[in-house]
């Protein structure tokens, strides 16, 4: 009787030991931490002649890493160039030419006066005075075609700007810039290969800080918030778990079943929420790792 006793209360004692366990250990969420990945593609086309980056590479934010042949455009550069100085040379001949009418025209209002001053003497004719009159506004109406010539080049001056500037963006893009702090991932071009607007060049994310994705069942959302300080668990060794901390960043707005690679089959089935947890990283923390999280 003493020895049932006895295995009776080790019994109980050994499943009061495991119901401490599974209760001080369990976590409430499990998932993978992940970052936010960035492409960097070329902004325009044409050979890679400069790529200095390797892959673990920490790069700074607009930091030039290489560049894509920018001769095209500088040769086009140059040609506008030499048209609007082209341009530019025939304003010094619409001036004279303006000055030559001006020069006219003060001509003929003098001449005009003076036959207008004759005229009331008896001494010219009203043919000489319509005479002058008539050079008079010819001469207005050449230098106003001059002036109109002189507008005509200020647009065509405007629009080789326009066309200079535009390829003095497309020489900016031939630059490759990072445009964000982070770690390269993976590198897919090299140096010679030919770059196409929109190809990416590059993988980049930022490593310090990482994001745990977890999911949890409708029962446990009113309990998380965002901003919630949390425990973040990752493996230390086949027993032990290491502790972090970590801090609710994200929470899914619309439910969706358990992603396969988590769940078993039974519990696939089931709606969850999506919640990320944001983990200062230390360096242990790596892109596909598995975590767990209690809230």
């Amino acid at each position: 009787m003493m020895k049932k006793k006895t295995n009776i209360l080790f019994a109980i004692g050994l499943l009061l030991l495991i119901s401490c366990n599974e209760t001080g250990k369990k976590s409430d969420a499990y998932g993978n931490f992940e970052s936010r990945e960035i492409l960097v593609s070329a902004e325009t086309q044409g050979k890679i002649i400069e790529l200095d980056i390797e892959e673990g590479q920490e790069l700074k934010a607009g930091e030039i890493i290489g560049a894509i042949d920018s001769s095209t455009f500088t040769n086009k550069k140059q040609q506008m160039k030499a048209q609007k100085r082209a341009k530019a040379s025939k304003l010094e001949n619409i001036e004279a030419q303006i000055e030559v009418q001006k020069e006219k025209i003060e001509n003929f209002k003098t001449e005009k006066h003076r036959l207008e001053r004759l005229l009331e003497e008896g001494a010219a004719t009203d043919k000489q005075y319509d005479d002058i009159t008539g050079k008079l506004q010819v001469a207005k109406k050449q230098l106003q075609s001059v002036k109109t010539q002189k507008q005509s080049v200020y647009r065509e001056l405007d629009v080789i700007d326009a066309q200079i500037q535009e390829i003095n963006e497309n020489i900016e893009k031939c630059k490759i810039d990072n445009p964000t702090k982070g770690t390269v991932l993976e590198k897919y071009h090299e140096e010679g290969e030919f770059a196409m607007p929109g190809r990416t060049i590059y993988k980049l994310a930022d490593l310090s800080k990482m994001d745990l994705r977890v999911y949890v069942s409708g029962a446990q959302l009113p309990h998380i918030e965002i901003g919630q300080e949390v425990d973040v668990f990752i493996d230390k060794n086949e027993k032990e778990n290491q502790r972090l901390k970590g801090k609710v960043s994200w929470i899914s707005s619309k439910a969706e079943f358990t992603p396969k690679i988590i769940q078993t089959k039974e519990e696939r089935v089931n709606l969850v929420y999506a919640v990320k947890i944001r983990v200062k990283n230390d360096g242990r923390l790596k892109i596909g790792m598995p975590g767990e999280v209690k809230f």
